[in-house]
């Protein structure tokens, strides 16, 4: 169990983007080019191992999920056991998430409720730009009534995606798919599932914090970008309505959190708030505590 006197900070969008057992997909492997070059970041990708060290050196636990999108893109998926097996080895740092292809429908439900009961998994991760489908699309709803039984926090790629950026045609993915209001319905008709918007939703920033303002249910978390890029609004909102709603979050291996950390403290985020950003509303959204 994470001891939560001892950590600094919750991390709640890391990436295991290799598996310590296969080689990297191919396909995979050309998004991961594009990525590296969109974000500056070393195109070597750790493996969970090195995650772990990596984390624990700096005090901080961290979500750990894969991102299935086995249907749209063709890309064979990091397993989510193993990402489980790993989590259930190093508990004191790392939360098991799992992602599943929406488009797997009730098997890819079978799947949800299996790592949940039996492999502690702790949440999700749906990234519907690389998974060509719309966040509202029926298809998904099996997975989502599971998660929903269970009451476990799902995490929602918004806003643009460096996955497919520069590639022709943008790899084939688009970036509609990742527009917040999309994934309304979802936070209507699944009021007992968390919603956690990931990244600052750019260019429909505005989307996020209505809907985070508005579901009791919807969350945002700050990944994906450096915080001396954020739109004024964000700090705007998470020193006021939101600061109960806001989270940390990095997109590592493709922003360091040490970075992503020393920059939120230059942007004007107030003394008070910026320690549930950094902890305390992930302990309470998690159930940590």
């Amino acid at each position: 169990m994470i001891d939560l006197s001892s950590i600094k900070a919750i991390d709640v969008h890391v990436h295991a983007e290799v598996s310590c057992h296969d080689p990297e997909d191919p396909v995979m492997g050309r998004f991961f080019d594009a990525a590296s070059a969109y974000f500056k970041a070393p195109r070597e990708r750790p493996k969970m191992p090195e995650i772990a060290e990596i984390y624990r050196e700096q005090q901080i636990a961290f979500c750990l999920f894969t991102v299935d999108c086995e249907s749209g893109l063709g890309a064979k998926r990091v397993s989510n056991y193993e990402i489980a097996e790993f989590a259930a080895r190093n508990t004191d740092i790392c939360i098991p998430f799992a992602s599943i292809d929406p488009r797997k429908g009730k098997l890819g439900a079978r799947e949800a409720r299996d790592l949940i009961e039996n492999f502690g998994v702790r949440g999700f991760k749906f990234h519907h730009i690389m998974q060509d489908c719309d966040p509202g699309d029926r298809v998904g709803y099996p997975i989502y009534e599971v998660i929903a039984e269970h009451k476990l926090p799902a995490i929602f790629h918004t806003g643009h995606s460096g996955m497919g950026t520069g590639m022709r045609g943008g790899g084939s993915v688009r970036l509609k798919w990742g527009q917040p209001m999309l994934v309304d319905d979802v936070a209507v008709d699944f009021p007992d599932m968390k919603i956690i918007l990931a990244h600052p939703s750019w260019p429909w920033v505005d989307e996020s914090l209505s809907m985070a303002l508005h579901k009791e249910n919807v969350f945002i978390d700050l990944s994906g970008w450096s915080p001396k890029f954020f739109q004024p609004q964000i700090i705007q909102y998470a020193n006021g309505q939101l600061r109960k709603k806001m989270l940390f979050g990095s997109d590592f291996p493709l922003i360091h959190p040490t970075k992503w950390i020393e920059a939120a403290k230059a942007v004007g985020f107030r003394d008070e708030v910026l320690p549930g950003i950094m902890k305390d509303n992930a302990v309470s959204l998690l159930g940590l505590a």
